[in-house]
């Protein structure tokens, strides 16, 4: 990705606004803060300064017990704005309860080149209409709720983040992380970022792609006791071999009969089913990182051919590889 160098003053850091309120959660604010902090231009220079701000100023309590010291807003946006970014945490999608903190951000809505939401500040971006016909996102637990309150929003209830224009929102918690590497590839280019995230032991873009839910969290989620995690490792270091209800009962230590009825009942899903959706997060990976085309893949991952793979994605995720690739891929030269 290229580098957005499109800066006010050339010299001077970005300004990066946070907006906070009690309760507002601590990870979704020191997450994305410690990536801006750390993100350096390629002469080493700071690429951003970071404002924690809040309606009246001084110290305000996190859902941590983590009191962090604020500027009140008005004076964190007196200096240029770069990106505003409002927190999500528990009073965040009740209208009432931010209706003063909407009242003060309203004014400043349209100075930063660019504003967004983490987790559940999607509300409040929503209430100010500032979401109205755009995707966006928000923690997975609250997304009914949005779609119900917000149906002018285009609500992508199963992306980490997403970009409308100036307009970013993420997922929940961990995602604006997710969301301010992101920021800081747009801003400074895919090497910059990927150092960052190297320093900051992270993924540049995380195993699982776009979406909130991996595969290997939901059939975690699904296998509550753990009996198959052992059989679901094996599964991905073997996807181009036989992984037939008989070659998995093998490795399980279990007859085929058995093995298909207990596996179904423990994880509501037949082996078959598990087996493809393996396949399909192995795919999405590959799309997103090798050089390899979609056919290759498909071979490398036990699909057989791309049909069956294209098919499997289409199921899965919406879309086909080659758009996916197209979308998430990163450039290969």
């Amino acid at each position: 990705m290229l580098a957005n160098t499109d800066k006010s003053i050339t010299d001077a850091p970005r300004h990066v606004v946070l907006i906070m309120y009690e309760q507002a959660k601590l990870l979704d604010i020191t997450g994305p803060m410690q990536v801006f902090k750390d993100a350096c231009e390629v002469d080493g220079r700071p690429a951003y300064s970071v404002t924690l701000a809040s309606r009246e100023g001084g110290q305000i309590r996190t859902d941590a017990g983590v009191a962090l010291a604020t500027e009140t807003i008005e004076q964190a946006m007196a200096s240029d704005v770069d990106t505003l970014l409002v927190m999500g945490g528990t009073p965040a999608d009740s209208a009432l309860a931010t209706q003063s903190l909407r009242a003060c951000l309203a004014p400043y809505l349209n100075i930063p080149r660019r504003i967004g939401s983490i987790c559940t500040g999607a509300f409040i971006l929503a209430e100010l209409g500032v979401l109205d016909g755009l995707e966006a996102t928000t923690h997975w637990g609250k997304c009914k709720k949005f779609e119900g309150l917000y149906p002018e929003v285009k609500l992508r209830a199963d992306a980490i983040f997403v970009s409308s224009g100036r307009v970013w929102t993420s997922a929940g918690v961990t995602a604006g992380i997710d969301m301010a590497l992101a920021m800081v590839e747009h801003d400074l280019g895919n090497a910059v970022a990927l150092k960052l995230a190297r320093d900051l032991v992270l993924f540049l873009k995380r195993p699982g792609g776009q979406s909130q839910f991996s595969v290997e969290l939901q059939q975690q989620l699904r296998d509550a006791r753990g009996r198959f995690e052992d059989l679901h490792g094996w599964i991905r270091l073997n996807l181009d071999g036989d992984l037939s209800v008989p070659a998995l009962a093998v490795a399980a230590k279990m007859s085929p009969r058995n093995f298909a009825r207990v596996y179904a009942r423990e994880t509501g899903e037949s082996p078959a089913r598990a087996v493809e959706q393996i396949r399909v997060e192995a795919a999405r990976r590959l799309l997103e990182t090798a050089p390899d085309s979609v056919k290759q893949i498909a071979y490398r991952i036990g699909f057989g051919d791309d049909e069956r793979m294209r098919r499997a994605f289409l199921k899965a995720f919406g879309v086909s590889p080659h758009d996916y690739r197209s979308r998430f891929g990163r450039a290969l030269h």
